[in-house]
């Protein structure tokens, strides 16, 4: 696993740009495929197709954040344990990962499909997007155990230096999707279940060329069948860096669960689709800042276990800089082009009326993402899952979902919308803040970390 090595030697931009540029292209090209699924959706499903998917994405991501969670939470000790020379612990903990993975996925996919109606209930499916979002993601579900392998291999392979196979893993789901969805959608006309049978196999895919790629054994990994037994210590610590991950989706889960049931009140099933207009949007401006943020990860961590702490600081200032520039680039030319985006996804002309606005309003904070990214994730490389988890939840938690329950009360549908930049500032600000402690604590005063 020498590929690594090169963390704690070679020019900080210069590996941001090796780690970061493969991630992004893969964020890029997945949030390109949930642009293209929802657009064929609402083109040929109509405005209540989108609503069902926007509904399902939350629960969808929350079961697979499992593996997600897993995978940082593992590549976190991986990354550390080479940079301290312990190669036999990083094995370990690969072998621990894949154990915990699919046991994790396969009984939450089940859970799902068992209380699958009232599940969907509470996370906004009423009316008439009840019944399209059952026929969508009781077939999601078949996927929800390889997609949670897929995301967890994504962190290891960053982990151990190959973060161009971590974007193929990412790009395969996209072209597949792409590629089945005006087949499965507009050509055999299965409607919603043709989205979500498009998805289901960009899953397969994905988690296909990971297991190869392993099997391969490029990364390095030589794991016997003791290391897939779970190790309790080392389950523990997976899960106490991983947790984090996992409550942010989890929080993210519960965002929605207010989001969609407010929309639902105060809109009906046209705000809940226009939201999901805004959510792919999103995920589009936020693609440099995650892209950064993944790449970072492996770089902190390594250099943290060699105790090379001011490439560690160095690191974490670069890659607030370039995410906040390139987020706001992108940012000022969604802005712009507002109306012209949002008539790619429909052609209803209220959904565009409404959506137009609500976007410009959710959006006016967006480029300050970055602060709360890059923040979690940096303490998640350190392995300090409290200020990591705090970090984490602070958008969501503390300030988004208080601010979505009592704005409306007042502003109807635009307390909505409003709820969103407010939060994005103040997040910014307690990150920052905190942020700039931690980060001269461990180049003035290495040994109080």
């Amino acid at each position: 696993m020498t590929t690594s090595d090169e963390f704690g030697t070679k020019p900080i931009n210069f590996l941001l740009r090796k780690q970061a540029i493969p991630s992004a292209i893969g964020i890029l090209t997945l949030s390109i495929y949930g642009i293209v699924d929802t657009i064929f959706v609402g083109n040929f499903v109509g405005s209540v197709g989108i609503a069902a998917i926007t509904v399902v994405i939350p629960i969808t991501f929350l079961i697979s954040s499992i593996g997600m969670g897993i995978g940082i939470g593992g590549s976190s000790i991986i990354s550390r344990a080479l940079g301290s020379g312990k190669p036999e612990k990083a094995n370990k903990t690969f072998g621990n990962q894949l154990t915990l993975t699919f046991i994790l996925g396969i009984f939450f996919s089940l859970t799902c499909w068992i209380y699958i109606e009232p599940l969907l209930k509470l996370f906004g499916a009423k009316g008439d997007i009840l019944q399209p979002t059952i026929d969508y993601f009781s077939i999601i579900l078949l996927g929800i155990p390889v997609l949670a392998f897929a995301m967890m291999s994504n962190s290891i392979f960053r982990a151990v230096g190959y973060p161009k196979v971590a974007m193929v893993v990412m790009i395969v789901p996209a072209v597949v999707n792409v590629i089945l969805d005006p087949i499965f959608i507009a050509v055999l006309d299965w409607g919603i279940e043709g989205a979500a049978w498009a998805t289901t196999f960009s899953y397969l895919f994905s988690a296909a060329y990971a297991l190869y790629f392993f099997l391969r054994g490029k990364t390095g990994f030589k794991i016997s069948k003791t290391d897939l037994i779970l190790d309790l210590k080392l389950t523990r610590e997976i899960f106490s860096i991983g947790s984090v991950t996992i409550a942010r989706q989890g929080v993210v889960s519960l965002l929605f669960l207010v989001l969609n049931n407010s929309l639902f009140k105060y809109g009906g099933e046209s705000a809940i689709a226009t939201y999901g207009i805004i959510n792919r949007m999103m995920m589009l401006v936020n693609v440099p800042a995650i892209g950064i943020t993944q790449g970072s990860m492996p770089i902190i961590g390594y250099n943290y276990g060699a105790e090379l702490y001011k490439r560690v600081s160095l690191t974490l200032r670069n890659a607030i800089i370039s995410a906040t520039v390139l987020s706001s680039i992108i940012y000022a030319a969604i802005l712009i082009f507002t109306p012209q985006i949002v008539g790619i996804f429909t052609k209803d002309q209220d959904l565009i009326q409404q959506t137009v606005p609500a976007l410009r309003i959710t959006f006016l904070m967006t480029p300050l993402i970055a602060f709360q990214l890059i923040s979690a994730a940096y303490f998640q490389a350190l392995g300090k899952a409290l200020p990591a988890l705090l970090l984490t939840l602070t958008k969501q938690g503390f300030f988004l979902i208080p601010l979505l329950l009592i704005l409306p009360n007042f502003y109807q549908l635009d307390g909505i919308w409003m709820a969103f930049p407010i939060a994005d500032l103040a997040t910014a600000i307690v990150c920052m803040s905190y942020l700039v402690y931690d980060s001269k604590k461990i180049v003035l005063n290495p040994s109080s970390v």
